[in-house]
């Protein structure tokens, strides 16, 4: 299978940006005097862009079990933007051999995109802090489009603006989200193994069964030699 393109989920993918959203998160529960929360529930309300995020965190609840007045929501959601937005790389770090894998599949001639729920604002300027945005010709968030992952619009999209089939076009996250919109845009899947979902578990199921799994991300340069999958 011949791949000419590559889109990268951001969070738990490209970049560790756990500890600035937990930052946020709690400055904003801090900000509406609420108490902080523990690491690990901020952790588990990641990955649905920071709407979802942002209700999660002011009901402590992620399955919106628990109902937040909407001018609350309204509130937190922008103290948590412009929070977030001053403070994006305080200690958000690429992933070990993120940079120099990214060059290296970009000299193989190949198209490289990011795909992220997180908002496109945030997305551009936190590329750019780390000097990442270089390596990529198209970066969608979460608002950029009408739909986002788990959807495929933001696949199919990126694909038809890099001139490639999906097919061509390698998806790789760490989450449901990214694999589930992977396989609905009709892209071969990889799941890395160091993000913030479980994917032994999500291994289990053939509904977010990636194609590949790799432990380090330079494995994606054995995966796509001269540049085909093999």
């Amino acid at each position: 299978m011949t791949i000419r393109a590559l889109a990268f989920d951001l969070d738990g993918t490209l970049c560790h940006t756990l500890p600035d959203l937990i930052a946020a998160a709690n400055a904003s529960r801090a900000h509406m005097g609420l108490p902080p929360l523990p690491d690990a529930t901020i952790e588990s309300y990641i990955g649905d862009g920071i709407p979802r995020l942002v209700h999660r965190v002011l009901t402590n609840s992620r399955d919106g079990d628990a109902d937040a007045p909407p001018a609350a929501h309204a509130e937190v959601y922008r103290y948590f933007t412009a929070y977030y937005l001053e403070h994006l790389s305080d200690k958000t770090r690429p992933y070990p051999q993120v940079p120099e894998t990214l060059a290296a599949l970009q000299q193989r001639g190949l198209a490289l995109a990011v795909i992220t729920n997180k908002n496109e604002e945030h997305a551009t300027r936190l590329l750019a802090d780390l000097n990442l945005a270089r390596h990529f010709t198209r970066i969608l968030g979460g608002d950029s489009l009408p739909e986002k992952k788990p959807k495929p619009l933001p696949l199919t999209s990126t694909a038809a603006a890099f001139g490639v089939a999906p097919h061509e076009m390698l998806m790789v996250g760490d989450s449901a989200n990214d694999i589930l919109a992977g396989k609905a845009a009709g892209c071969p899947t990889v799941a890395v193994t160091y993000g913030y979902a479980d994917v032994r578990a999500l291994q289990q199921d053939p509904a977010t069964r990636a194609d590949y799994l790799i432990d380090q991300f330079d494995e994606l340069l054995n995966l796509i030699p001269n540049p085909k999958l093999k």
